[in-house]
């Protein structure tokens, strides 16, 4: 998850579609994001990948019950990458593995 849903979740949702066993979706926290964070979404996650420690809050805002299943990582990964940017991808890679 991060803003817009343009660069970082996107390309994280591409990373690891493709990965054994995961489902992958992405979303953002602003209301114009290409595809905007619903209750569904959060209802279905096991894990929530957040970008930015504002997407946390956001999210804990919005959805003040977020399912207790659902574990919520935020990644510090900063709104500096273009969509699949090489090193996104080997940051994305880096950060996330060890949790799937």
């Amino acid at each position: 998850m991060c803003s817009q849903n343009r660069l970082r979740s996107p390309t994280a949702e591409q990373v690891f579609a493709s990965h054994p066993g995961i489902e992958a979706s992405s979303a953002g926290t602003s209301h114009d994001a290409e595809n905007p964070l619903a209750g569904e979404l959060v209802e279905w996650a096991d894990i929530i990948f957040v970008m930015e420690r504002t997407h946390r809050i956001k999210l804990r805002k919005r959805f003040r019950a977020v399912p207790k299943h659902a574990r919520v990582i935020c990644l510090d990964i900063p709104d500096d990458y273009e969509c699949m940017d090489p090193e996104l991808v080997r940051v994305l890679r880096a950060k996330v593995e060890r949790y799937l």
